[in-house]
């Protein structure tokens, strides 16, 4: 099949859609399937068109950006011959340019599956108030001409307003889950780097510095867990400065955090390639994913943790709170509870992670399982419609 993926940020951007996105593409294509990535050219020194891995990407001209999204005049005429290129189409949500896409999927009668990761809350702002409605409502129309709808877990579509209005259409499939394999020495080589002073226990969050993400809930937990754990230290992981549209969110939070760089609290790791990121997870005795609302909507970097033997405290979050629920390894706290969050951190570490391990089944998340469940849904597509 040629396959066409569609979605407005793809590598080298981080998150935990395009990491979805780049395992699923890389997958189809170990299934002999041709793929195209259509996405946008965020950054000016990214090629308009490359093959990474056997993956196709094509990336439209962004002639300025607003807020997270961005404006791409060229997009449609791109779409037009891409669409017609591709046998079938797969749609990654929330994305404002995907109502077009799947009126011509469902035009030129191209099964098109969408992808929903999630429900778009924006920062508070009435430009990101006027965005987050324009998004919703190219979403919606986007539902309406669609033939299916992925989503990562029923817990997360018995919650979402959006993907209630389209039970008819949905299938859930779990995300594609997969680290390389890394050498014992090689994670005690990451330890002595990041670790040098041997402090436990060690804290992981895995994560763009972004408002829904709790960052501010895990600041206000520490001061009772470093009460119990004097040497207790954060590692935070992931892209922490100049984050779009999250500047200032940053800034207001920076002094606290300062405060605990300076006793040897808390680190900012930056942003790990995939091995780095095997490397980082045997480290750690727990990983907390804090997050405040429904723009998370499983936690992908739950599961990776997990596959480590790292237990995990999230917040109950519909689909969020899944991954722990699913394998029973780590804690779940109400959403927001800073006390919750420290009481359930400490009772983790006090637990062990040695403890958690030999409980788990991961093989449903396996890519190459996910890529078949897609090309049994875009089978029974054309055979239904």
């Amino acid at each position: 099949m040629k396959i066409l993926i569609v979605l407005t940020y793809y590598r080298p951007h981080i998150s935990g859609l395009t990491i979805y996105a780049e395992r699923l593409a890389k997958a189809f294509v170990a299934r002999g399937h041709e793929v195209t990535v259509l996405t946008s050219g965020f950054k000016k020194e990214l090629a308009a068109e490359e093959i990474v891995e056997g993956v196709r990407i094509v990336r439209a001209p962004v002639l300025f950006r607003l807020s997270k999204g961005v404006i791409m005049p060229t997009f449609g005429l791109i779409a037009n011959r891409l669409v017609r290129e591709a046998d079938v189409i797969q749609l990654h949500l929330p994305q404002f340019d995907a109502a077009g896409i799947s009126f011509r999927g469902r035009l030129l009668r191209k099964p098109t599956v969408i992808t929903y990761h999630c429900d778009l809350l924006m920062p508070p702002g009435l430009f990101n108030r006027i965005a987050n409605l324009g998004v919703s409502f190219m979403n919606q129309l986007t539902g309406m001409f669609t033939h299916r709808i992925v989503t990562y877990t029923q817990d997360y579509a018995d919650n979402s307003a959006y993907l209630k209005r389209y039970f008819n259409k949905l299938k859930i499939i779990p995300p594609p889950v997969v680290l390389p394999a890394v050498k014992k020495e090689s994670v005690e080589s990451f330890a002595r780097e990041h670790n040098p002073q041997n402090r436990h226990p060690v804290i992981g969050m895995a994560t763009r510095f972004a408002s829904e993400k709790g960052v501010e809930v895990l600041l206000k937990a520490l001061p009772e867990v470093i009460r119990e754990y004097p040497d207790a230290v954060v590692q935070f992981v992931g892209t922490y400065q100049k984050v779009f549209s999250e500047q200032a969110y940053f800034e207001r939070l920076r002094p606290e955090i300062e405060k605990y760089q300076a006793s040897g609290n808390w680190q900012f790791l930056g942003e790990l390639d995939p091995e780095q990121m095997a490397k980082y997870y045997p480290n750690l005795d727990v990983l907390t994913v804090p997050s405040l609302n429904s723009t998370e909507a499983f936690g992908l970097v739950q599961i990776e943790a997990m596959m480590n033997g790292v237990p995990c405290v999230t917040s109950s979050l519909p689909g969020v709170r899944q991954p722990v629920k699913i394998h029973d390894m780590g804690a779940i706290f109400p959403i927001g509870d800073s006390q919750a969050l420290a009481k359930s951190l400490i009772a983790v570490i006090k637990t062990g992670k040695a403890n958690f391990k030999n409980k788990l089944d991961f093989s449903r998340y396996q890519p190459d399982d996910i890529a078949q469940a897609y090309e049994e849904l875009f089978q029974d597509i054309r055979q239904t419609h």
